[in-house]
């Protein structure tokens, strides 16, 4: 059929290596800011037609404090590919450059951390737990 997509299931990535790896799956991200800024999580994620989608943003995170949240509160397709997105309130956001697979009720939860000026910020993947 002329425009439709060949259903199929990402269950591997390949490294930069060319090795390849499984996809990682999470049920839940999480963001603590430690910089001198209020931020929020978004999400990115691809949808069924391949198109990059964001979600709304949570709650305000303050200097110190760390916001866990699950993708699928945020209207994220459970199987979909996401990608933490940190919002920083008058500021430059940060896309994480890693992308997780989500599974509504997985216990892997990917957690993060914003550092930094709201011009001048640093997200980084701290753990996977």
């Amino acid at each position: 059929l002329r425009g439709a997509a060949p259903e199929c299931t990402l269950m591997s990535a390949t490294s930069r290596r060319g090795v390849e790896m499984p996809m990682q799956t999470i049920g839940k991200m999480s963001l603590k800011c430690s910089g001198g800024f209020v931020a929020k999580i978004q999400f990115v994620y691809i949808d069924d037609d391949g198109e990059r989608k964001t979600t709304g943003k949570s709650g305000d995170i303050p200097l110190g404090q760390t916001k866990t949240v699950d993708p699928g509160d945020m209207g994220v397709p459970d199987g979909s590919l996401v990608y933490l997105k940190a919002f920083v309130v008058w500021g430059k956001d940060n896309n994480a450059s890693r992308a997780f697979l989500y599974k509504k009720n997985d216990p892997g939860i990917a957690n993060y951390n914003i550092s930094g000026t709201t011009l001048n910020n640093d997200l980084g993947l701290t753990s996977v737990s």
